[in-house]
């Protein structure tokens, strides 16, 4: 029966003096006259473990010329060596290659830049920095799914193909299945004969969705991907992308921060947890200091401060702003970053100027600013973002025909509101953001197993 590396590091003892059968690669290969070490690895745990073995193995000759990255199988006795650098070696008995990994591979033992290792996503996590982040990345993707199931939510799976702008921007992928190359371009384009009979694109947000299931469950939350046709090259945008939206109902602007708090806390903490050694490398090699700005998060009470006190306080800080702060505009990046650092930690920012902002979320009394909360975090800038959701039918149809929207094609959405509306939030959080935070990796197109990006989708 094979044995994984997992069960070696958790158990050790349970496997002293025992002989065991491994799978897996070479990550190096050393050898001298007589006997030689392999660092193996079988993919189920961040650490090595270093093979031994000598000439007595009738392939001896054969092994010492494994090449990186082959494939291999292992037999031979675990031995404890707690004197030695590392805690115990497998004294090799039988070892077998089972897959020659070709002397061009691309991944050699030497530092490679990230753009190189980005035009070879489909190796880069044999890396260790790439094993890290996607190993954090899946246990981070669990945590969310056992946060929301724990507390009763309902996993609603909203659909990827539609006729709505959830967000209102215009920056939804086409679908359709008109031979392009035919379309007459001078002639309006024929949609009622189009598969669905309308215009129709890739989802940009499943809330809209989501809010009709949470007037049935009381509280849902979807988790999948979303599209921007949004033609930017910064470090965190990217075309395709994974997003978190609850939706709750029976739950105020108040209600949703406390949400958003207590859930990235179980998030953090389940990774710091789950994911020692891939954090311990990350904190080392990528973002030093990274454990301990986690564990503060874990120790913080997040500030609630409303946008127009935001911008007093900007405006009064003795800074050379890039872009000044106004009242009734968003704040840049060296704003985020300075909030964050005058109050130490998480800040929720509250009551955003109403024509900055999405259709849907609540008018407050002031006819100015709606019920809307971005999530501020240091070192990272906006993780989050939210709001209560305008329950009033009269007060969101006339919002919408302010923006000049096509309301008809809303009306179910819209009804909502007239069969038995209720006071509702919900918040957005963009999954590769938050594998940004936690690892410290600076660009989305390294926390995404093959990032779409404008010009981009290979693979």
């Amino acid at each position: 029966m094979v044995t994984y590396l997992k069960d070696l590091y958790k158990n050790s003892q349970d496997y002293k003096d025992k002989d065991i059968i491994l799978n897996g690669w070479v990550k190096t290969a050393r050898d001298s006259k007589t006997f030689g070490f392999i660092e193996f690895n079988d993919g189920t745990f961040f650490k090595n473990l270093q093979v031994v073995y000598d000439n007595s193995l009738s392939n001896f000759e054969e092994i010492t010329k494994v090449s990186i990255y082959s494939s291999i199988e292992v037999q031979g006795k675990f031995v404890l060596t707690p004197e030695a650098k590392q805690p115990f070696e497998l004294k090799a008995t039988k070892v077998t290659i089972l897959g020659k990994s070709e002397q061009d591979y691309p991944l050699q033992k030497k530092g490679h830049s990230m753009e190189f290792l980005r035009e070879q996503a489909y190796l880069r996590p044999r890396t260790n920095l790439f094993n890290a982040v996607f190993r954090v990345r899946s246990v981070a993707a669990m945590a969310i799914h056992e946060y929301f199931q724990d507390r009763g939510y309902v996993y609603v799976h909203t659909p990827l193909i539609t006729a709505n702008d959830g967000e209102g921007a215009g920056e939804m992928f086409q679908v359709t299945t008109f031979d392009l190359e035919r379309l007459d371009s001078s002639k309006e384009v024929p949609y009622s004969e189009d598969f669905f009979g309308k215009k129709v694109g890739l989802t940009v947000t499943g809330q809209l969705e989501g809010e009709a299931f949470a007037h049935a469950f009381g509280k849902i939350y979807t988790f999948g991907p979303s599209f921007r046709a949004e033609n930017s090259n910064t470090k965190t945008h990217a075309s395709e992308f994974w997003m978190i939206e609850p939706e709750i109902a029976f739950c105020d602007l108040e209600g949703v921060m406390d949400v958003e708090e207590d859930m990235l806390k179980y998030i953090v903490k389940t990774v710091l947890e789950k994911c020692k050694e891939e954090m311990e490398f990350l904190d080392k090699f990528v973002s030093n200091g990274l454990i301990n700005k986690l564990e503060t998060l874990l120790n913080s009470k997040f500030t609630r401060i409303t946008h127009e006190e935001v911008i007093t306080i900007l405006k009064n800080a003795n800074v050379e702003w890039e872009f000044k702060p106004e009242y009734g505009e968003d704040i840049a990046k060296e704003h985020e970053k300075y909030i964050t650092e005058h109050f130490n930690g998480p800040v929720f920012i509250t009551n955003w100027p109403k024509d900055i902002k999405a259709f849907y979320m609540k008018q407050n009394p002031d006819g100015k600013t709606v019920a809307a909360v971005d999530l501020e975090v240091p070192g990272a800038g906006e993780l989050m973002g939210g709001s209560q959701r305008e329950e009033d039918y009269n007060k969101l149809l006339a919002r919408m025909n302010e923006l000049g929207m096509h309301t008809e094609e809303l009306d179910w959405y819209l009804n909502l509101r007239r069969y038995g509306t209720t006071t509702h939030s919900g918040f957005g959080m963009g999954f590769e953001r938050l594998i940004m935070y936690l690892t410290g990796v600076e660009n989305i197109r390294d926390v995404i197993p093959f990032p779409r990006t404008p010009g981009n989708c290979e693979f």
